[in-house]
């Protein structure tokens, strides 16, 4: 027997830390039973250096600061942190943890198979909330995509097992968001636009923020606003 999965899950199309995404953050914050204990962590912009990788984790202090609770930089930048007993207990204290963007396939390979996503994975299913912005939103599906390559996939992290998530989807060019209709992967591929987050949550999935979201599943594709429900599979554990 399953039941609906406890916590909750913001995947965001672009925007982190910005203050049009304040309001989607106060209503994850305002949702966890207990007092917010909020990580940051910019482990995709590992690969574009030490002061991009500063930068969004101040980034992310700075916001999350702003909105009134404590927040803490986690500076997962390999997988040996990964793997390590302080980012381990770090994320054990957490209950909000929040990817920021960058580089999907690199954060991917340092968090597969770690401890530290042992942990991520048991905030969830606590009830705590779990967030990623674009490459961090990316990682959460059931496969990423190769870009520009989208026929080509491999398997992402799987927190939400049934989709393949496509962020800046109101960014790209017309030709690029048009041939995705023909891409032939089992799952549902979700186009999230920039200030937009798909939000899993009292056993259902909605829009929040100033886009759309755009669902490609047979035999066509639909487009839902902020507030709406979207009709894609439920989460269980």
């Amino acid at each position: 027997m399953t039941t609906s999965a406890r916590g909750k899950i913001a995947l965001v199309g672009a925007g982190e830390y910005l203050p049009i995404m304040a309001v989607v953050d106060k209503a994850l914050l305002a949702d966890l039973e207990d007092t917010p204990q909020v990580v940051v962590i910019p482990t995709a912009a590992v690969p574009d250096g030490p002061a991009t990788t500063e930068r969004w984790a101040k980034m992310g202090v700075d916001h999350f600061s702003q909105l009134g609770v404590h927040v803490e930089p986690l500076m997962l930048r390999t997988r040996e942190d990964a793997n390590s007993t302080h980012i381990v207990t770090k994320l054990a204290g957490a209950n909000f943890v929040y990817f920021s963007g960058g580089k999907p396939h690199y954060l991917l390979e340092t968090l597969k198979d770690t401890l530290a996503w042992e942990a991520i994975k048991n905030i969830f299913g606590r009830g705590g909330v779990v967030a990623g912005c674009s490459a961090g939103a990316m990682v959460m599906g059931g496969v990423i995509f190769r870009f520009p390559q989208f026929w080509q996939t491999q398997p992402a992290l799987g927190l939400v097992p049934d989709i393949a998530v496509i962020p800046h989807f109101n960014e790209l060019p017309a030709t690029l968001s048009q041939a995705i209709d023909r891409i032939d992967v089992k799952e549902t591929v979700v186009g999230i636009d920039a200030a937009t987050a798909l939000v899993w949550g009292n056993n259902a999935w909605t829009v929040q923020g100033h886009g759309t979201i755009t669902v490609f599943q047979e035999p066509k594709k639909a487009q839902y606003n902020a507030g709406q429900h979207v009709a894609l599979a439920p989460l269980t554990s």
